[in-house]
């Protein structure tokens, strides 16, 4: 008959397991630490908000009060700064600012040399054409440069960046379109105006209308990009 050891289960018990020194005790796993960028992220969009606003409102200002050449030529020095700000506080220079900067310079320089309006009013009208055009380059050559200008924000799928794609280039050649009847059919001033609080505002609202879309295809970001 065999026995039976009355001690066989005692060190299952609970209260007979050995107790782990403070010093053996494995410590606790840390959280992934916030990257910089991404705890500087909202505030780098704040600073872009208002490094592309600022160029906006001094040259609405200004034209209110002393005329649309004058207001053209506070534009191109405040837009010079404007560029020169990004550069040093954010260490680069935006796709799209530069560009839009490089048109302000070059239009606003003729309308303020010439002393004519007309060029200030059709540079809206070729950059955005500009724009959709290369967009439509990019897809006709199988390329998305929306991934430029976005600069690794989100990451889509290829239906999903073609799809954005057709969107924004439709919605630049829309903005010119707009453009050219505000500034043929109105008076400078209530082109300024619309200039100023239609284009970035409809900017906006059409960029948040998209959000649907960057969601439904988007894709995770790799393993060596999200960090260990």
């Amino acid at each position: 008959m065999p026995t039976v050891n009355p001690w066989s289960n005692v060190a299952d018990h609970p209260e007979c397991r050995p107790v782990m020194s403070p010093a053996e005790t494995p410590p606790p796993t840390p959280s992934a630490p916030q990257s910089p960028e991404a705890a500087a992220g909202g505030g780098n969009q704040m600073l872009k908000l208002l490094l592309e606003a600022g160029p906006l409102l001094v040259f609405f200002l200004t034209n209110a009060w002393f005329g649309l050449i004058t207001g053209t030529a506070a534009f191109v020095v405040v837009t010079v700064a404007s560029l020169i700000a990004s550069k040093l506080l954010m260490g680069r220079i935006p796709v799209m600012p530069l560009v839009g900067g490089v048109f302000v310079i070059l239009f606003g320089g003729l309308t303020v040399l010439l002393d004519d309006e007309i060029f200030i009013k059709i540079k809206p009208t070729i950059v955005n054409l500009l724009f959709a055009g290369i967009l439509a380059a990019g897809l006709v050559s199988g390329r998305h440069f929306l991934k430029l200008v976005f600069d690794g924000a989100f990451h889509l799928t290829e239906r999903g960046w073609t799809l954005l794609t057709v969107r924004w280039t439709g919605f630049f050649v829309v903005l010119a379109i707009i453009n050219e009847v505000v500034w043929r059919s109105f008076s400078s001033d209530t082109w300024v105006s619309f200039k100023v609080f239609g284009i970035l505002p409809l900017t906006l609202a059409f960029s948040f209308a998209q959000i649907p879309l960057l969601l439904r295809y988007k894709v995770e970001d790799a393993p060596e990009e999200r960090g260990t």
